[in-house]
């Protein structure tokens, strides 16, 4: 019997399989169009994982593998080093592309826990699953996923119930607290969440709600800052100082009408200056205006670009929110492009040769990383396939993030009364908030196509949950029939919040 218990063990298993494949089929022609985009996105992972070996290394991903916080916090690293300790790279690689179609199914079922739509949920969770800049970043050694998933969760368990449990609302205070550990800009979505919880449920639960949503954000960073005292004997949340503010407002200044003293004038570059080295150069090029600036006497270089920054936003404030409302809109453009002085886009594009950053990433180096690194390979045509599809219109367009948007806003500004206060239209005030207040918060440093990634997990949704609203605020101002009762705060729709 012991020579057959292999062949019982795979007859149990193919048994099994076949039984939850035969009820899965209902509710796969139940929810079809989610299925069909959920199977794409899918396969398009596995392409991706395949394509490129062990996984993407990106300039930025030294720091994590080597544990440097002197620029981000580290929270990246309680994914990273398990994972790769147990499998390398490959298995990072493999647990975001896992992360990624995870986020599609929870926005889907939420927005079906809000009663909206199956057709209009399954579009708003299609771009996480279909994005191509989305497959490059899950296929990377980066923290984005991990925060894109952050997000997620935190908004799941904020709209899951009309009017969030308690715990509910402590958990999304943990998952936007270690948000914040992954991901400094983070902390921006602190605001939008307060505003949500303030602005619905029974008046006296409300500072309750609120204090309990802060305890819980404010845990996670200060047990980081305890881990930082523990390992560098210093009780802060990264090294990062003031010079990436400079790079953002040495970029924005007209340097012909600001008054500065002579010995700051050489730290406001010229308008070619910037368009060559661009806001990360400004900050990081040795050979840019601040890192080859020499102080006077009695002044560090941090003193000295904290006054070059005062002297900018206090006169010329406009020209500062100029510059980030210009980044800002550049998400909203028909096509992907390199403005003068951007990051290049390209870093975030497939490339059909293994992408190296010399003189920090190089083959050599990848090959190197232990545990878990290996020779770095790409299989050419499923990159050639890979990045024609992210050329070619692999992306979610512009417009299309414009118009959600546009319709998320105008669904959080409808008009209700008290006890409207829980319906789609708060919903749709947390997402739409989230979604304009994070982008704003990353462009507030610098421009990046990596920044904007979360708009693909908030803004489809938004857009959603305003066309929502605005359908139901539509259907009460009409008249009412007879025959027909008053419809509920949400379109008819496959599912009903509870």
């Amino acid at each position: 019997m012991r020579g057959h218990a292999p062949w019982t063990w795979l007859t149990d298993g193919t048994t099994r399989l076949r039984g939850l494949l035969t009820a899965a089929r209902p509710l796969a022609r139940q929810h079809w169009l989610f299925a069909i985009v959920f199977c794409a996105g899918l396969v398009l992972r596995i392409v991706t994982q395949v394509a490129y070996s062990p996984a993407l290394v990106y300039i930025d991903t030294y720091r994590y593998l080597h544990g440097d916080s002197s620029l981000d916090p580290l929270g990246y690293l309680a994914l990273l080093w398990p994972l790769q300790r147990a499998g390398g790279l490959a298995v990072v690689a493999a647990v975001q592309h896992l992360l990624g179609l995870g986020m599609a199914v929870v926005l889907y079922a939420v927005l079906l826990r809000r009663g909206i739509w199956r057709w209009a949920a399954a579009l708003a969770a299609a771009p996480v699953l279909l994005d191509a800049y989305q497959l490059q970043a899950e296929q990377t050694i980066m923290p984005d996923v991990l925060f894109e998933a952050l997000i997620v969760a935190a908004l799941a368990l904020l709209l899951w119930r009309r009017i969030p449990a308690a715990w509910q609302v402590g958990l999304a205070g943990l998952a936007v607290g270690v948000g914040v550990d992954v991901r400094q800009v983070g902390i921006v979505l602190v605001v939008p969440v307060l505003l949500f919880l303030l602005a619905r449920g029974i008046r006296r639960r409300r500072l309750a709600e609120s204090a309990l949503f802060t305890a819980g954000s404010v845990i996670p960073v200060l047990l980081y800052m305890l881990v930082q005292l523990v390992v560098t004997g210093h009780f802060t949340f990264t090294a990062r100082n003031s010079y990436v503010f400079y790079g953002r407002t040495a970029a924005a200044a007209d340097c012909t009408t600001l008054r500065l003293p002579p010995d700051e004038r050489s730290l406001c570059p010229s308008p070619q200056v910037v368009a060559t080295l661009g806001i990360d150069g400004l900050v990081g090029d040795p050979s840019g205006p601040l890192l080859s600036y020499q102080p006077p006497p009695g002044q560090t270089l941090e003193a000295m670009a904290d006054r070059f920054e005062d002297a900018v936003v206090t006169q010329q404030p406009m020209a500062v929110i100029g510059a980030i409302h210009t980044d800002f809109i550049k998400l909203f453009a028909l096509t992907r492009d390199t403005d003068p002085g951007d990051m290049p886009i390209s870093r975030w594009q497939f490339q059909t040769s293994y992408p190296t950053y010399p003189p920090l990433i190089t083959l050599g180096y990848v090959a190197s990383i232990k545990p878990g690194g290996g020779q770095p390979s790409v299989i050419t045509p499923l990159a050639g396939a890979l990045r024609y599809y992210q050329l070619h219109g692999g992306y979610t367009p512009g417009p299309l993030l414009a118009l959600a948007a546009l319709v998320g806003i105008a669904g959080s500004c409808l008009p209700g009364r008290r006890h409207e206060y829980t319906t789609t239209a708060t919903a749709c005030l947390l997402t739409t908030a989230m979604a304009i207040i994070l982008l704003l918060g990353s462009d507030a440093y610098e421009f990046s196509w990596r920044y904007q990634l979360p708009a693909l997990v908030l803004l489809p949704p938004a857009g959603i949950l305003g066309a929502a609203a605005i359908a139901t605020a539509l259907r009460r101002a009409a008249p009412k029939r007879a025959a027909t009762p008053e419809p509920t705060d949400v379109p008819a729709a496959s599912g009903q919040a509870v």
